[in-house]
């Protein structure tokens, strides 16, 4: 959509060029012509970081694989985001490369991660833990919200790989790794939605 609105910009003022360049019309001034500029969605993201005050609480959308950073209820920066690689449903147990779902923390990070910086996501909390021991199996852990992987021959496997790729972490380009980093703190909440 984006491409197209752009695409339209561009043959309009072509045209618009055009016909104010050409002799035969040379009275007609580009005044005379109202266009309506449509907004891109990078002005949008422009407009949504003017939130004042520290990130308070991250959201992870799961279904459009959106992580998004809030400052009480103004959004901050909206981020494009790859997930485990069986992203639908609630994460059940360790192995089964779903990123889990719910309310959770992110309480600790590691600057020198394998998958360049990474925080940690509470999971499991203290009810999911006790329901897969009375289950008998491993509920699985160490879900980081974390960066690329710092081995470059890694790093090129998933540039022709499918879009999901973790074993149940949410994933980030590192230069949006970076901005969450400096952004959130310590013991913020965060959502994942399905």
């Amino acid at each position: 959509m984006l491409i197209k609105v752009l695409r339209l910009n561009i043959y309009l003022t072509c045209i618009l060029v055009l016909i104010v360049s050409t002799q035969a019309y040379a009275d007609i001034k580009i005044s005379d012509f109202v266009i309506e500029r449509v907004p891109t969605i990078m002005e949008e993201n422009e407009k949504s970081q003017d939130a004042s005050g520290p990130v308070d609480y991250v959201v992870v959308k799961k279904a459009e694989r959106k992580l998004i950073l809030y400052a009480g209820p103004k959004l901050v920066k909206s981020y494009n985001i790859a997930l485990g690689k069986e992203p639908k449903g609630q994460k059940q147990r360790e192995g089964d490369s779903r990123t889990p779902e719910g309310l959770y923390t992110l309480d600790w990070r590691n600057p020198n991660s394998k998958f360049y910086r990474s925080i940690h996501v509470s999971y499991p909390s203290a009810n999911q833990a006790r329901s897969a021991k009375e289950a008998g199996i491993d509920p699985g852990g160490h879900i980081m919200i974390h960066g690329q992987p710092s081995s470059w021959s890694e790093r090129i496997k998933l540039t022709f790989a499918d879009k999901d790729w973790t074993e149940g972490c949410i994933a980030l380009e590192n230069q949006d790794m970076i901005e969450v980093w400096d952004l959130v703190e310590d013991g913020t909440p965060i959502e994942i939605k399905p």
